[in-house]
């Protein structure tokens, strides 16, 4: 079924990434029906940096340039909403 350990060891950090990627989601979940309204904590961002970055890698080995692309833009726009936010928090405790 699996070719090499080099394979598990990729569907194992494909798997990791998909599991971090979902974490965003049950975090915006949880944050939100605790306020009972609609919030994007910060770890949000977090998360999906991770999940971005491992599921990216696991796309370039698997050599899917249309992951390649979905998850590069994605790292673009996670760093900069983080870069966004601590802007905001230098600010505000100016």
């Amino acid at each position: 079924m699996f070719e090499s350990n080099a394979e598990m060891i990729w569907l194992a950090i494909g798997f990791a990434g998909q599991g971090l990627f979902f974490m965003r989601f049950f975090v915006q979940w949880i944050v939100s029906e605790k306020e009972k309204r609609s919030v994007i904590p910060t770890v949000f961002w977090y998360f999906s940096l991770a999940g971005g970055m491992t599921l990216f890698a696991y796309a370039i080995w698997r050599h899917d340039p249309v992951f390649i692309v979905g998850q590069g833009a994605g790292l673009f726009i996670y760093t900069r909403n983080l870069m966004l936010l601590r802007q905001e928090k230098s600010r505000t405790h100016a």
